[in-house]
């Protein structure tokens, strides 16, 4: 229970249906760690654990607080930081799901006799025919889909997870949560990352916490200053530090010319960033790696699926080419667009789709570099 209205209605729907709830929030970061008192985040604050205490209150469930603020440090933030210094734009939510709300948080769980976790996603969860391993399918309100950050559990993880909202619209959620007296009911959805202060953006947070995490920010070539340079190598401004910067950017880029710009490239180990216009940021083709499937591989290493190549981007059809097939963290494939797509930036997931039931999740893969 996150103090957001989706989780407690989840508790309130379970509680419903005759199952035994417990509700659990994590406190996963400090927002206040330099003890200055000028900071705070957009969700998992000592106000929203209180909120999702009087949530447990209001639904009738005990409300149980896990420090796993260790955990997310090492699983989430750290990669974060790595992630930009390396050139890349991360999407920490991944991992957040993966590794802390159905590995650690479902140990936990388990130590309380939970036989499952349940969350606020907006997902449907089912199984295949005959009895198969089970599957994620989109939410049926589409504007809320939340698949595109769940590719990455297992078999085993969806076994012991439960979905409450897939088959609800946001706002049949507040009206469940105001008609049950929720404390919650209308408050505000957050998009940002959770960790990272509104004022600071991921920048600002790197140059704030790096130090703090163990990473010498003065030995990453990405927090050097240095050029901004056309597509030719032909200097059109300056920076103070690449891991600012993020593949189809457009602002912040303090050039002016008579032309809109974007970011094409950010290459940390020049201590350079590439703009062009928008066309030079159109490919068809995209390396991924720690790619996960939610079933074994094709024969043929081929698959035609729908892929997303950012969370709020359109399906798109394309060809997944399957290079090796290794664990889950090995696992390389590239995928083949029939249209050209647009900004794909490094770090980002790439998802994918079966290309004739479009809303049943295939898998995933991290964007490796676009070519």
């Amino acid at each position: 229970m996150s103090g957001g209205v989706d989780s407690s209605v989840a508790a309130l729907l379970l509680l419903r249906q005759g199952f035994e709830v417990v509700g659990i929030s994590m406190h996963l970061w400090d927002h206040d760690r330099d003890g200055a008192g000028d900071r705070e985040g957009r969700c998992c604050t000592a106000e929203d654990l209180s909120t999702a205490r009087r949530a447990a209150d209001v639904v009738g469930i005990p409300h149980f607080v896990f420090d796993l603020t260790s955990r997310f440090e090492q699983a989430v933030v750290r990669p974060f930081v790595a992630s930009y210094l390396a050139g890349e734009t991360p999407i920490p939510c991944l991992a957040c799901n993966t590794d802390v709300k159905f590995e650690s948080l479902l140990e936990k769980a388990r130590a309380l006799g939970c036989e499952a976790v349940a969350t606020g996603h907006y997902v449907r969860l089912e199984r295949a025919p005959g009895g198969g391993a089970p599957r994620l399918r989109k939410a049926r309100d589409l504007a809320k889909d939340q698949s595109y950050y769940l590719y990455g559990l297992d078999a085993s993880q969806l076994e012991a997870a439960l979905f409450p909202l897939g088959e609800l619209t946001k706002d049949e959620v507040r009206r469940l949560a105001r008609d049950a007296g929720l404390p919650n009911w209308d408050k505000p959805d957050s998009q940002e990352i959770c960790f990272v202060p509104a004022a600071d953006g991921p920048s600002g947070f790197i140059r704030r916490e790096g130090s703090a995490l163990g990473f010498d920010l003065p030995a990453f070539p990405a927090s050097r200053p240095g050029p901004v340079t056309d597509g030719s190598g032909l200097p059109v401004g300056r920076h103070e530090g690449t891991f600012a910067f993020t593949v189809g950017q457009r602002r912040g880029l303090g050039i002016a010319t008579g032309e809109p710009l974007y970011v094409v490239d950010v290459l940390p180990d020049e201590a350079r960033v590439v703009v062009g216009p928008r066309e030079a940021l159109e490919t068809r083709e995209v390396v991924l790696r720690e790619v996960r499937l939610a079933a074994e591989a094709p024969p043929s290493g081929q698959l035609q699926v729908r892929a997303r190549i950012r969370s709020r981007h359109p399906d798109v059809p394309a060809r997944l080419l399957l290079d090796e097939r290794g664990g889950p963290r090995e696992a390389t494939a590239r995928l083949l667009f029939d249209e050209p797509v647009r900004a794909a930036a490094p770090g980002q997931a790439a998802v994918f789709y079966d290309a004739a039931e479009h809303d049943l999740l295939v898998g995933g893969g991290l964007i490796s570099r676009p070519r």
